[in-house]
């Protein structure tokens, strides 16, 4: 699957599924966005099983103010519906993979009996 372009509009269309979803939060002026690109494009196309979104900070000042962007390009991995990862910076192709396969290898269940125990207390 190719990359995507979402918009406020878009968004929770996008996010709101089970499985990975990430999201590359980018501007067109960005020089590491720019060169985070291919990667993430290049990782779009090996993991079809995966959205691979990205939100142009530019465009979607509300979204980027909502999930307080201050430095770009920003990743954020969310596994059903549940945000597991939440960076800043860009990433080599192969910390990139690293990171796929660390969000594919989380145990959920865990995660969710974790966030109901916090909710909880």
């Amino acid at each position: 699957m190719a990359t995507h372009d979402v918009t406020a509009e878009t968004f929770n269309d996008t996010v709101d599924r089970d499985g990975i979803v990430i999201l590359d939060f980018w501007a067109p002026w960005c020089g590491p966005c720019k060169s985070f690109g291919p990667v993430f494009q290049a990782a779009s196309e090996k993991h079809a099983d995966i959205v691979f979104a990205k939100i142009n900070t530019e465009e979607e000042q509300a979204l980027a103010g909502h999930f307080g962007i201050r430095s770009i390009p920003t990743l954020m991995v969310l596994r059903d519906r549940i945000m597991v990862f939440n960076q800043a910076g860009a990433l080599s192709g192969t910390q990139f993979e690293q990171l796929i396969s660390a969000v594919r290898e989380l145990d959920m269940d865990k995660i969710r009996a974790d966030l109901a125990e916090q909710d909880a207390s």
